[in-house]
């Protein structure tokens, strides 16, 4: 099933590549995307498609921070119907919790996590790679636009405590001060944004419940049900990293049994092992284009207890040892 996004996520984007030299028309078309994402921010495309437009968008500008470029402009009423949603809640903290729950609306591929440690929340931020060895561009922009969107609820004054990006960072760091200030760092395992509770739980005076109310009813469309394998891919890349993994966390974490969830996945014609192989060969073709991290470090972020257990489930899925390079695409 192809994942899609909102082509509002390329708000700006012409924009961007005209002041790069670029033919933005052009590249949307190299990128197989219709020339309408560019004019119809509702029309749903290949999110693929979009990371590679991007990414191509960069490489030709010679611009490691294009996708930044477009989020500097960026306004709550690009995220469409969520943006109804976010305006209305009493906190953002709440805000930050429905976008959690509801950014599939906007952009299937994000999965957004929020999760509080002590003092600060963590909002962490994970993007389906669906074959691309590099989602730089793309992450960027997504996190970007929940900085933006935690500055319009907070004002001009707020500042994270760190803004995380798992890439290596480019030579040239001025779009990205510019946008998150001195708090940006790369390097990190996770993608996202560190920032003081008490920040988020300040009441938001503009809220209308019942608005909120109106509009949660038109989010939550009946019609519209989320597929089970998308739900534990979400909890996988939250889980992998800690070691935590397993069928049993995953059930636990959506109420139900892991009957349930074995039922359900194969009725979607597929299997929580499937699942899992799948997107540690995204994360480990990620990691080894970044090539920011050693093999071992890589190993412990996709789950494995050690080495060699990393070393043999590499062997059984691409038939040659680990430190060989990155698997085929």
């Amino acid at each position: 099933m192809t994942t899609l996004v909102r082509s509002a996520s390329l708000t700006h984007f012409a924009q961007v590549a005209a002041a790069c030299g670029l033919d933005a028309r052009a590249l949307v078309a190299e990128a197989g995307l219709p020339a309408r994402c560019l004019d119809e921010p509702d029309l749903k495309v290949p999110a693929r498609g979009v990371g590679m437009l991007l990414e191509l968008a960069a490489l030709r500008a010679r611009e490691p921070a294009f996708a930044l470029r477009m989020v500097e402009s960026r306004r709550l009423s690009n995220l469409g119907p969520l943006a109804l949603l976010l305006r209305d809640e009493p906190t953002l903290r709440d805000a930050l919790e429905l976008l959690a729950r509801h950014i599939h609306v906007h952009n299937e591929a994000l999965t957004v996590h929020v999760e509080q440690a002590g003092g600060l929340v963590v909002i962490r931020e994970h993007l389906a790679a669906e074959g691309a060895t590099s989602t730089r561009q793309a992450t960027e922009l997504a996190i970007g636009v929940t900085f933006r969107v935690l500055g319009l609820f907070l004002g001009a004054g707020w500042q994270a405590r760190r803004v995380c990006f798992e890439h290596r960072g480019p030579a040239i760091v001025t779009v990205h001060r510019r946008l998150f200030g001195p708090v940006v760092e790369f390097g990190h395992d996770f993608n996202g944004i560190v920032c003081d509770a008490a920040a988020l739980d300040a009441p938001n005076p503009a809220a209308d419940p019942v608005m909120a109310r109106y509009t949660r009813q038109l989010i939550q469309d009946p019609g519209h049900t989320r597929s089970m394998a998308a739900q534990v891919r979400e909890l996988v890349v939250l889980l992998l990293p800690r070691g935590h993994c397993s069928v049993e966390a995953v059930a636990q974490h959506l109420g139900v049994d892991r009957r349930t969830v074995a039922r359900r996945l194969a009725a979607e014609a597929t299997t929580f092992t499937a699942l899992v192989d799948d997107l540690r060969s995204e994360l480990l073709a990620r990691y080894l284009a970044d090539g920011a991290r050693p093999l071992g470090e890589v190993a412990a972020l996709l789950g494995f207890s050690a080495p060699s257990a990393f070393s043999r489930w590499h062997r059984q899925r691409f038939g040659r040892p680990a430190r060989q390079g990155r698997p085929p695409r």
